[in-house]
């Protein structure tokens, strides 16, 4: 058996149909043991040149194409190609000729630059690959989803939207058939591109090993035209889908049905506290807040401590810690905040306590959610996520591509959960804020009304008012559950450099001045 092609029959010699054993590499024939002499005695111009069937593939040499008995030993660069000796003489004899080893390294070099090009695209493929695949596991769940909202909001109406649900159903099962047919297609894309990068490695190695010039030559055009990434498709889940049946019955109550509660038009200071934090090296002063089940507030700045305050300022308990107060939450009714690479608690003896760490990931803005987890930004060189995770630090889900397998975040830095489990963040690279639902789904980004907008932290309150500090632009942004624009926070006297903030229940907010270190609490909601 000579080959995987030939397993099912015997190779036969081409002059007496015996089983064959040997292999005329300069005649292409086919020999037996007895009829190798009678092929010898055959005159060739060409010669003949006897090897082993199972190695007929192995030609390590490079023949002459005007002197096939020839080995090639020269590269005529006039035309070309790979000469011998013969023919340096005669038909070359005032061509350009070099060294047969110059152009074989010169071919190696270039098939080694393709080849390290198509490794190393292999692994974005890769990456892209895999967040296709589990895009494909989860998008029923998903499109489930999606149904369970259309369902829950129709149910709020009378039977006259009956039909519209059906209707908005029946479409929401054809764009998942389409969805899934444009993911496998993917798929199955990528999939073969990395079957055809890994056959071109193997193919690469061989050469590296081969002094045949000619088939070097004939495989640099096929590994340089080899495509290195294909467009990931564009297609997007479908968004505010259940807002749909609003839209049929023309009616925008939402917002007011929540809470009947609306925005204050002249927002007023009822408290000013000064936090008594330091200026660092850049003037920083104060950075984040988090507000305790009793209404007090904890506050983190440019210290190694943390400060507890009441509503008016008094200052009831100072604790060590072990950076900068920068990013603040409280999860079960203990404040925590990010270390180095770490996720740290105070416990009730005012020790620090390190809940888990974050591996290779710098961790940055952190938020307790309600199902009871741990939301947390984290960074490593240009990668950022954000990251779902238990009390004990195991991982529960990982945010970090939208559905064109693009990264979500630039730059991560503060967090919050809202009343819809739409999870928030400040991103200062891309300076806006991004909001995905509670699977990760890309929702919303918004980047301010003008070029001044600066973002820097997010809080979000039981109304589903999402609240921005605008640091360069003194100022606070409220936008609704959906991203948009509602109006500015601006309270009498104005905002320096607001940085932190934090909800405090009954239509107040506190917000931190970064650079006086100043928290003043701002009544924004009627009553």
């Amino acid at each position: 058996m000579a080959s995987r092609d030939e397993a099912q029959h015997v190779v036969e010699c081409d002059l007496c149909q015996q089983p064959v054993s040997f292999f005329c590499r300069r005649c292409g024939v086919n020999l037996c043991d007895p009829c190798v002499l009678i092929h010898l005695r055959v005159k060739s111009k060409n010669g003949h040149d006897i090897v082993d069937y199972t190695s007929k593939d192995d030609d390590d040499t490079c023949h002459c194409d005007s002197h096939p008995q020839n080995d090639c030993s020269a590269y005529c660069k006039t035309c070309e190609t790979p000469i011998c000796m013969l023919c340096v003489t005669i038909k070359h004899k005032s061509h350009e000729i070099s060294e047969l080893s110059d152009k074989i390294e010169e071919l190696l070099k270039v098939i080694a630059t393709e080849n390290d090009r198509l490794q190393s695209f292999k692994h974005e493929l890769e990456r892209i690959l895999e967040h296709t695949t589990k895009l494909l596991s989860s998008i029923s769940s998903i499109y489930q989803l999606r149904k369970d909202e259309v369902t829950a909001r129709g149910e709020e109406w009378h039977k006259q939207i009956e039909e519209i649900v059906k209707k908005l159903h029946q479409e929401l099962d054809g764009m998942q058939k389409e969805h899934e047919t444009v993911l496998q297609k993917q798929k199955e894309k990528f999939e073969e591109m990395v079957w055809k990068v890994n056959e071109i490695n193997g193919k690469t190695r061989n050469l590296q090993k081969s002094k045949n010039v000619k088939e070097m030559q004939s495989f640099v055009p096929v590994i340089q035209k080899q495509e290195s990434l294909s467009d990931v498709s564009k297609y997007s889940f479908p968004k505010l889908y259940e807002y749909k049946i609003d839209e049929y019955l023309e009616n925008k109550l939402k917002e007011n049905e929540l809470s009947g509660r609306i925005l204050s038009e002249i927002p007023t200071v009822s408290t000013v506290i000064d936090t008594g934090f330091p200026a660092d090296e850049t003037k920083n002063r104060l950075f984040d807040m988090a507000v305790t089940d009793d209404n007090k507030v904890w506050m983190g700045g440019a210290s190694s401590e943390l400060k507890l305050f009441d509503l008016q300022g008094n200052l009831h308990h100072t604790v060590s810690i072990t950076t900068y107060g920068i990013y603040l939450c409280m999860y079960n009714k203990q404040v925590m905040y990010t270390g180095t690479k770490a996720v740290k608690m105070i416990s009730d003896t005012d020790t620090v306590v390190t809940m888990f760490t974050t591996g290779d990931w710098e961790p940055y803005g952190v938020t307790s959610a309600t199902s009871g987890d741990l939301l947390v930004c984290l960074r490593k060189d240009d990668q950022n996520k954000v990251v779902r995770y238990s009390s004990t630090g195991t991982v529960l889900q990982e945010i970090q591509y939208d559905s064109q397998c693009q990264p979500l975040y630039k730059e991560v830095a503060y967090i919050s959960e809202n009343v819809n489990g739409d999870i928030i963040v400040t991103d200062w690279n891309k300076n806006a804020v991004i909001a995905v639902d509670r699977l990760g789904i890309f929702r919303y980004s918004y980047s301010g009304k003008d070029t001044k907008f600066d973002v820097c932290s997010v809080a979000t309150d039981s109304v589903g008012y999402v609240v921005v500090t605008d640091y360069k632009g003194d100022k606070i942004h409220i936008l609704n559950r959906d991203g948009r624009f509602l109006r500015y926070i601006i309270p009498e006297g104005g905002i320096n450099k607001p940085h932190a903030v934090c909800i405090l229940g009954h239509g107040e907010m506190m917000v931190g001045e970064c650079l006086t270190g100043i928290a003043k609490k701002i009544k924004y909601l009627e009553e």
